[in-house]
């Protein structure tokens, strides 16, 4: 299905307002994204340009190095900025990261974080083979690691199929995070039935900021400070879901884990704003708009 005969338009500025029961009205949805990065394959991002001649070359040690960093370092300064503040967000994980790099998970698991499914290794969909193959092996290798399944989905780079929210349903996920054209969560049609999308980000997301538009270490910062002024005015007339994205060998560098500190605790500042994670905001919404029946599968 095109991804309009999935979903009814609508606005958050015209739809029925939503609410919460304990007064919040802005969500914060915090996302770590811990990914595993093959040698064996081009990586995902790139820091350091290649030399003359060298584009697409085959193991990029550099490249493969600066990830590695984030797993050795700027983890551990994200998840000791989360625990000082007493937040628990929603990790985006490559399933075969508890394979290679158990410690990282490990120490998410025991943190309380939660997990959100995200392919088995860092790649783009439209390269895998079989999808609901590898969405099942991503599944079931965070169940053998977790002791549960988890429940949400994000693509590697956000990317999907016309195919691939079929898939995802199927595996028993009830929730994804791969859209961003909204600042609330709605129902998604899928073969299998209805399931939700929590709106998460490109814009308030260090790839973006930092890794792409190569800014200055405090821009996410001020971009994040900006976004959340206006949703927090916007919440007064319906909640607003406000979600932003790290990845470790990127906010969690020395020169960036500062003004992360520091926009974490801008959004603690006001009254009305929390910090919940994916499976929350889905079933927050989901008892509070039952689904509608243009929802429901075909």
């Amino acid at each position: 299905m095109h991804p309009r005969e999935r979903f009814d338009f609508s606005s958050p500025f015209r739809r029925p307002a939503l609410k919460t029961d304990d007064g919040t009205r802005l969500i914060v949805w915090p996302v770590i994204n811990i990914e595993e990065w093959e040698l064996e394959r081009p990586m995902a991002r790139q820091a350091s340009p290649p030399p003359g001649g060298a584009s697409g070359a085959v193991p990029d040690m550099p490249n493969w190095t600066w990830h590695e960093y984030g797993m050795r370092v700027g983890f551990w300064r994200l998840l000791e900025a989360f625990e000082a503040r007493a937040i628990k967000p929603t990790i985006s994980i490559n399933a075969k990261v508890c394979e290679t790099c158990p410690q990282v998970a490990e120490a998410a698991r025991d943190a309380g974080w939660e997990f959100m499914a995200h392919c088995y290794v860092q790649m783009p969909i439209h390269k895998v083979e079989d999808q609901r193959a590898m969405i099942d092996q991503s599944l079931a290798t965070l169940e053998k690691f977790l002791g549960y399944r988890p429940r949400g989905w994000l693509g590697p780079g956000r990317t999907q199929t016309f195919e691939t929210l079929d898939h995802v349903a199927a595996a028993g996920c009830d929730w994804f995070g791969d859209w961003i054209l909204d600042d609330q969560p709605f129902w998604v049609k899928t073969k299998s039935g209805p399931i939700v999308s929590v709106p998460y980000t490109v814009e308030i997301n260090d790839i973006t900021i930092m890794v792409s538009g190569q800014h200055e270490s405090d821009a996410m910062l001020k971009r994040a400070a900006d976004a959340f002024d206006r949703l927090y005015a916007e919440s007064a007339q319906s909640v607003r879901i406000m979600a932003f994205g790290v990845h470790p060998y990127v906010s969690g560098a020395a020169h960036r884990i500062r003004y992360f500190e520091e926009m974490l605790d801008l959004f603690r500042s006001r009254p009305g704003v929390a910090f919940w994670n994916g499976a929350r905001i889905r079933d927050w919404f989901a008892a509070q708009q039952p689904m509608p029946a243009t929802a429901a599968a075909e």
